[in-house]
C-alpha cells in the first residue's frame, strides 16, 4: 500500500513540474510557475526522504548536499548579471542532464540497490528505461553544453 501512496506523491510532483515549465514560459505567470516547481520539489523530496530507512549518517549527508547546493546555488544566484541568465540556465540544465546520465549508469552497475534485480539479471522494463534516461541525459547534457557555449560566445557556428 505504501508504493501506491508512493507512486501517486510523484505523480503528483510531476504534474506539478510539468505545471511549472508550463507557468515559467510567460513572465506574467513565472511566480506561479516557481511556486508549482518548489512545491513538486519538496513533495519529491520529502516523499523520497519518507520511503528510504538509511541510517542517521545518510540522512545527515543528504542534508549536507542540500545545504552545500543551496549556497552555491544562492551565491551564483547573486553574483550573476540579469544579462547573463540564459547561460546559467544553460550550465544548470547540463547539470541536471549529467545527473540523469549517471544514475542511469549507477542503476545499471548496482540494480540491487535500486530494488530492481541484480546485475547481469535486469528486467527488460527497467533495462529500456535506464537507456531511456542515459539517451535522453546524454543529449540534455551534451546540448546544454552547446547552448551555453554559444550563447557566451565561445562556439560559433
Amino acid at each position: 500500500m505504501i508504493g501506491f501512496y508512493t507512486s501517486i506523491l510523484y505523480l503528483i510532483s510531476a504534474v506539478l513540474f510539468i505545471l511549472s515549465l508550463n507557468g515559467l514560459s510567460h513572465p506574467e505567470t513565472a511566480r506561479r510557475g516557481n511556486l508549482f516547481g518548489m512545491i513538486g520539489m519538496g513533495i519529491a523530496v520529502i516523499t523520497t526522504l519518507a520511503i528510504i530507512h538509511p541510517s542517521p549518517l545518510t540522512y545527515l549527508i543528504i542534508f549536507a548536499g542540500i545545504a552545500v547546493g543551496g549556497v552555491i546555488g544562492a551565491f551564483i544566484a547573486r553574483k550573476i548579471d540579469m544579462t547573463a541568465l540564459p547561460q546559467l540556465v544553460a550550465a544548470f540544465h547540463s547539470l541536471v542532464g549529467l545527473a540523469a546520465t549517471l544514475v542511469a549508469t549507477a542503476a545499471f552497475y548496482n540494480p540491487s540497490a535500486y530494488e530492481i534485480g541484480k546485475f547481469g539479471n535486469i528486467p527488460g522494463g527497467q533495462l529500456f528505461e535506464m537507456g531511456l534516461g542515459l539517451a535522453i541525459g546524454a543529449i540534455t547534457f551534451t546540448g546544454s553544453i552547446v547552448a551555453f557555449g554559444k550563447l557566451q560566445g565561445i562556439v560559433s557556428g
